[in-house]
């Protein structure tokens, strides 16, 4: 299964953006508003829970400085990547967008879709005020 997000400019530079989102406590800052937990694991790995759904471990898996960070799943059931590709617009500009991909059965990737959709608009939308 793979997921787009819209795309969105920031205000900041694609080397301001890539350092905010290589340091993964600042993760926190783009969770959606029913984020029930929140915890730094390692220094590049963490745990979050939303209201009602299971916790999730993300791990910071690859960069490629001022362009992209690869988080991937960091244990459990699901193996699973989100991406944030970042470009440079203009001197003070960047652009990001996340990709979700992920092996799932039918079944779980219908029951799945709807709400990984909105968590990574809601992360991506989130990137605007917390950069």
């Amino acid at each position: 299964m793979n997921l787009e997000s819209p795309k969105v400019v920031i205000d900041k530079t694609a080397s301001e953006t890539f350092e905010f989102l290589s340091d993964v406590k600042n993760f926190e800052a783009l969770m959606p508003e029913n984020i029930n937990k929140f915890e730094i694991i390692e220094a590049n790995k963490f745990l979050f829970a939303l209201k009602g759904m299971p916790e999730i471990v993300l791990k910071k898996r690859e960069s490629i400085p001022n362009e992209k960070i690869v988080l991937g799943s960091g244990g459990g059931k699901l193996d699973f990547s989100l991406t944030a590709n970042i470009t440079s617009l203009e001197e003070n500009k960047s652009e990001v967008n996340l990709l979700f991909d992920g092996e799932f059965n039918a079944m779980m990737a219908m029951m799945i879709k709807g709400p990984i959709s909105k968590f990574i608009e809601t992360l991506v939308h989130n990137m605007k005020t917390a950069i």
